[in-house]
């Protein structure tokens, strides 16, 4: 009797990255330490000198900084880890409340026979917020709402999820008007604030194009047969807690009452945003609000509230503790001082290479920077200041060099696993990373690829203003 063939094993998600974190300490034992000095610009942001890079004593990470990395990325990442269960605690009482159920219900009934328009709708009004507000972390929010009317409609978490973050991703990578990456890298690039908008209109249509059609595809797959979906053994446990559109429960007061602290409380997000630049802890709080309000609103208890916000907050336990330990990687590179090393090792080797490729390689060379520098601005502030003389000295227009960094820093903020936002997702999808990378991985490249093409275009067309 023949056996069986096991079936092929993706390890844990902590197992990964763990893993990541070992080859990482490895590294900085081949890497030589290195350090740029940064000074203060003209609009007071600390920047790269680019002329300053310099060795420094090697300082390479000892097996008992391997298991250091864990807690003290846990520490570096607080905001976040913490932003986590308390969106998550929140959601829940809002989630018992049975007003968004009772919502999301009357929004899928009213879309019976036209599911597929729920797709492009909600990716454009996120693309949207990306390509204005800098829409990310803001977007963690309503990616349990977009995974409840996916699977209402017939769909799955992924699909869910997706249109949401990425959504969010398409209008933040194209950033139009995005004031937290292009107005940022433009400014140290000394070209005129949201110059250029132009083509990265065109870039905004077409990324849209490509993130419609490619959800598109993959809900119609998982709409034929749930067996196709990748997280096929999440939607079987999760099944008693869809919502079932044959037996609807009639919206109530109390259900408009909650919907409208809400709106409300969501509202007051994005205003915060916008005009007083709120962040993580301004989000947890407000969203905290909801919860309390929407819970006393509903006639739920005081001790109830607390009890299904620790249920809540249970369930996010495992994502959480994700973003720590990706971040555990970031802590290694950073007590070896070696990231500015490979900057300044990336950039060189693209310095002797013909203007077109030379431009597609600023792209690549970002796209694996924000591995290492998860941060919009962060990454803006270390690359542009050397990005930006470099473009002069191949013959690019640092417009086309600030491309170049919003579509590495945009395109694969779906992707590394280093990026809080995205852990932060997946956590309150109770998506593993090991599935979503399955499923957006064929998407990343063919966005990849089309910014390699826009990159090309903008060399040709000497991409301006300068």
């Amino acid at each position: 009797m023949e056996k069986e063939k096991k079936k092929a094993r993706i390890p844990h998600t902590y197992v990964i990255l763990f893993a990541m974190i070992i080859i990482m300490a490895l590294l900085t034992y081949v890497i030589p330490a290195g350090q740029y000095q940064k000074v203060e610009s003209a609009t007071g942001r600390m920047v790269v000198d680019p002329n300053s890079f310099a060795s420094v004593e090697a300082n390479p990470a000892k097996p008992f900084d391997i298991l250091k990395a864990f807690p003290k990325g846990l520490a570096a990442a607080q905001s976040i880890v913490f932003f986590i269960f308390i969106v998550g605690g929140s959601f829940n009482v809002v989630n018992q409340t049975g007003a968004i159920e009772a919502g999301i219900t009357k929004i899928a009934l009213s879309l019976k026979g036209k599911e597929m328009l729920m797709i492009p709708i909600i990716v454009f009004v996120f693309s949207l917020g990306g390509a204005t507000i800098g829409m990310a972390e803001e977007a963690i929010v309503f990616v349990p709402i977009g995974i409840a009317l996916a699977r209402a409609l017939g769909y799955d978490a992924i699909v869910g999820m997706a249109i949401v973050s990425l959504g969010a991703a398409a209008g933040f990578t194209a950033g139009f008007m995005n004031p937290f990456t292009v107005g940022v890298a433009q400014g140290i690039a000394e070209v005129p604030l949201f110059s250029g908008i132009e083509l990265r209109l065109v870039i905004w249509v077409c990324t849209l194009v490509l993130v419609i059609g490619y959800i598109f595809r993959y809900a119609n797959k998982v709409k034929s047969d749930l067996k196709n979906s990748i997280v096929y053994d999440l939607e079987v446990q999760e099944k008693d807690k869809g919502i079932d559109l044959t037996n609807v429960r009639k919206m109530t007061n109390k259900d408009i009452i909650v919907l409208l602290i809400f709106a409300v409380g969501m509202g007051l997000l994005i205003f915060g945003v916008f005009k007083y630049e709120w962040y993580i802890t301004e989000i947890a709080a407000i969203f905290l609000a909801i919860g309390i309000f929407s819970g006393i609103a509903s006639g739920m208890g005081l001790d109830d509230i607390a009890k299904n916000f620790i249920i809540g907050a249970k369930d996010m336990a495992m994502g959480a503790l994700v973003v720590g330990l990706a971040r555990g990687i970031l802590v290694i590179m950073e007590g070896s001082m070696i990231i500015d090393t490979i900057v300044y090792g990336l950039a060189g080797a693209i310095s002797t290479l013909p203007k077109s490729i030379s431009a597609v390689g600023m792209l690549i060379v970002q796209s694996f920077l924000n591995l290492i520098i998860p941060s919009g601005s962060g990454l803006a502030a270390t690359t542009m200041p050397i990005m930006a003389p470099l473009s002069d000295v191949i013959g690019v227009t640092r417009q086309t060099a600030v491309l170049g960094y919003q579509f590495g820093d945009g395109i694969t903020n779906s992707i590394v696993p280093t990026s809080g936002v995205l852990l932060a997702n997946l956590s309150i999808a109770k998506i593993k990373y090991e599935e979503w990378f399955k499923f957006v991985g064929p998407l990343m490249l063919l966005w990849t690829l089309l910014g390699c093409i826009f990159m090309v275009i903008a060399v040709a067309i000497n991409y301006g203003p300068f």
